[in-house]
């Protein structure tokens, strides 16, 4: 720190270490630190004995934690496969659909060409069917019959 500021540690409740600071520009300032609060700290329970696990597994409490657990595992797998065996059921469904849906379509495509053909069909004999007319009322093919005859 500069010669301007100081510093003072103190132990919260906790065993948390907080640094006070106190510059020359403002009040004091809190900035906490984690220290164990045991010399040998970590913070971390130590194990239990081998003797003292050898009895909690003759325990009922033991057994039927044990039992508990097992059952709930045992549930647990169950509802996965179930989970399991579902999705595949649903997949399936979806691909005998999309087969159908896709069979729909090539039917759908096959009716809309053969419908269309015939439109264009109808349309081309139509066209040939009507004559356009002249001016005057009559069709061109009387117009250029009588140009030809000299009328």
């Amino acid at each position: 720190m500069s010669k301007q500021s100081q510093q003072k540690t103190t132990k919260d409740q906790n065993g948390v270490s907080v640094i006070q600071t106190q510059a020359h520009t403002s009040g004091l300032q809190q900035v906490p630190q984690l220290v164990p609060v045991s010399p040998g700290g970590g913070g971390k329970a130590m194990a239990p004995s081998k003797s003292k696990k050898a009895a909690d597994k003759e325990s009922d409490e033991y057994r039927q934690r044990r039992e508990r657990n097992n059952l709930a595992v045992k549930k647990s797998r169950m509802r996965s496969k179930q989970k399991a065996q579902d999705t595949q059921a649903r997949v399936n469904e979806l691909k005998e659909e999309n087969e159908r849906l896709e069979s729909k379509i090539k039917l759908l495509s096959k009716e809309l060409s053969v419908l269309k053909d015939l439109f264009l069909e109808h349309a081309h004999n139509l066209a040939d069917n009507v004559q356009p007319q002249s001016n005057d009322g009559s069709t061109t093919e009387q117009n250029n019959n009588s140009s030809n005859t000299g009328q």
